[in-house]
């Protein structure tokens, strides 16, 4: 049983398993998709923002108001002109802090910086599933896990139809490309950012 489920979202990580898979995510269908039913605490979603991106505001805004707790980080231009947040050390500590409260953490990321969380996580007896592209994820952070979903199996359950209205994305100038992902025991992009393109009124 899973009991009370608690989730958490690398924003950068998804998208850029979503371009992966050419598909954008419906974030409705994607909170039921990882709660299957079950009691759910808290669904956070980690992200960079550029604070005058109005699009990107807007989004989260929309986030919000729709079942998720956003927790952001302003992007730090680095020297070499592109852009950064590293969110790692917020869901550690929000999935670290929380035990106790939830039975499941579901984490949407394939980030092996996030083992050493979710081996600690264990150890407070909570049980860990990690959702995430197989070619994007760390091989450390699913050995550590008690169950993986590869998103390739789930993208039809959690992608948008097709001409459906919403948001787009497009990712920030970052130090990375979508295919930068280091395997093994890191996995991580490092840049959490998402640019986001809307037509007014597309998220009602």
């Amino acid at each position: 049983m899973r009991g009370r489920v608690a989730i958490f979202i690398d924003g950068s990580n998804l998208f850029y398993a979503a371009l992966q898979l050419g598909i954008e995510i419906d974030y409705t269908k994607l909170l039921n998709r990882l709660t299957s039913g079950s009691r759910l605490l808290r669904s956070f979603f980690y992200t960079g923002v550029d604070r005058a991106n109005e699009k990107q505001q807007g989004f989260l805004l929309w986030m919000r108001r729709n079942g998720y707790r956003v927790i952001t980080k302003d992007l730090v231009q680095l020297p070499d002109g592109s852009k950064k947040a590293n969110l790692d050390v917020e869901i550690a500590v929000d999935m670290l802090s929380l035990a106790g409260s939830y039975d499941t953490a579901i984490l949407v990321s394939g980030d092996g910086d996030l083992a050493y969380a979710v081996n600690a996580a264990s150890y407070k007896g909570v049980r860990v599933e990690v959702v995430s592209l197989r070619s994007m994820t760390s091989d450390y952070l699913i050995n550590v896990a008690d169950r993986y979903i590869d998103l390739e199996q789930i993208k039809e359950d959690i992608q948008k139809a097709p001409r459906q209205n919403g948001y787009a994305y497009r990712p920030l100038p970052t130090s990375h490309t979508a295919n930068g992902f280091h395997h093994g025991t890191n996995g991580s992009n490092g840049a959490h950012s998402l640019v986001v393109n809307t037509v007014e009124d597309e998220a009602r």
